[in-house]
Order: C-alpha cells, then structure tokens, then sequence
C-alpha cells in the first residue's frame, strides 16, 4: 500500500521520452476518454472563465500548454475559445516527438494550435512569454526540488497568470482509478501510470507548501471534482 503521507519519487511509464509506440497511442486515446469522463478539463477551462474579462484587446491570447502530451487539453480549450468567439493562439509544448505528432494529427481541425518541440528547462523556453501558462496534469511528474523554480520561472514568463491542474493525492481517488483502469481492460501504461500519477500528486499542504517556496504568496487554490487542484496565480495579484 502507498504511503499517501508523502508524494511518491517512482517514475511513470510515459516519463520516458524515447517512448514511440502504439501502446502509447492508446494509452494517449484512453486518458482523453479518462478525462472526458472525470471532468478532467474543467478546473482549466474554469479558470478561463475567471480570467475572460483580463484578456487582452484587439489580438488573439497567446496560451501555452506544458507538457501537451495528446493535445486533448488544448483541443478542448479551442473548442471554449470558439463557442465564445475569443481569438486565441495555443501552442503546445512536449519533449516527446511521437506525442507532438500524434496531438498534431489529431488537432487538424484547430488551426489555432501549433505544436513545438522543446525542453521547459532550457534557455529557449524559458526566454519566451505567453499570456497564460497552462499545465495539466503535468506538475506531479516533478519532484519537489524542480517544481518550486519552475513555478517561479512561469510566474515570470506569463503576462496574465498560470493555471495549473492537477491530481490530489487521495487513497479513494488511488484505488478508483487502480479498478477503473482495470474494469475497462486499459493498457499496460493506463494501468501503471494512472494510479502512481495520484500518488505522485498532491495534497493541499503540498501546493501551499510549493507555492511558498516559489516566492508566490498570492493565489487561488480549490479542490475541483474528482479529486483535482486547480491552481490560479494572477499576475496582478503578485
């Protein structure tokens, strides 16, 4: 049984950026489908709506998603933006090849998303800047020494604010996801990475805890049905 007093350090499957294969593939359809069903995109899409009134006048928003992985997120952000008629440039970046390319094939019916191929801890991202930064469930692949500068470092690449969504460490949400995964016949991958994404996540204390190493005092921070944070930092608020 995990201890879920701390965040676990054992690495997912899908942390392996030379992983090119059609298990990932389906790994990639089925966590859309985990998504859609969970609300999964809900605390991000939430906090577009908080923010509407700040976008900025006369262009589109400039929004760049981390770790994009399927590109399912960005794909359903476009959709809001388009219901809402809000012009909008999403870009979204991956260290992984073979997910930037299936979430460009997949995507071909967004022209406002582009895809790029970079390392969030190199010089090249981290001279860009962008509206808004997004990560969805991105942050629990981190260990907590490398997600306190990084959080930092957004902060400053983002003119509006971060928005981040991710997982709650909870035994109820670790053992859903272990027989959901498993009722439904998922993959190998889902059925590893899916509950020791959980018990890499966090709990209040953790985000709290982060944010103030960040130097972030100033934020929202809510627990969003199933079992996900939603971390908004404005920068107007800092």
């Amino acid at each position: 049984m995990p201890d879920f007093s701390v965040r676990s350090r054992e690495e997912e499957l899908m942390d392996d950026l030379t992983l090119a294969s059609e298990e990932l593939r389906q790994n990639l359809d089925e966590l859309e489908v985990v998504n859609t069903w969970l609300g999964g995109y809900a605390p991000l899409l939430d906090a577009l709506e908080r923010l509407q009134p700040q976008f900025p006048a006369g262009r589109p928003l400039r929004l760049a998603d981390l770790g994009s992985g399927g590109g399912d997120t960005l794909r359903q952000v476009a959709r809001w933006a388009r219901r809402r008629q809000v012009p909008v440039r999403l870009i979204g970046i991956d260290a992984n090849r073979f997910m930037l390319d299936y979430a460009a094939a997949k995507s071909q019916d967004c022209p406002e998303i582009s895809y790029e191929q970079l390392d969030i801890f190199s010089p090249d991202f981290a001279s860009q800047q962008f509206d808004i930064v997004t990560a969805s469930l991105f942050c629990h692949h981190f260990p907590d020494e490398q997600l306190a500068p990084m959080l930092r470092q957004w902060q400053q690449q983002a003119t509006l604010a971060v928005v981040i969504n991710d997982l709650h460490r909870h035994p109820l949400a670790y053992y859903s996801i272990q027989w959901l995964t498993r009722l439904l016949g998922g993959s190998r991958l889902v059925r590893h990475d899916a509950p020791l994404s959980v018990a890499r996540a966090f709990t209040r204390q953790d985000w709290q805890r982060l944010l103030a190493a960040a130097g972030i005092s100033r934020y929202t921070l809510r627990w969003r049905w199933a079992f996900r944070w939603q971390v908004i930092v404005e920068k107007f608020r800092n």
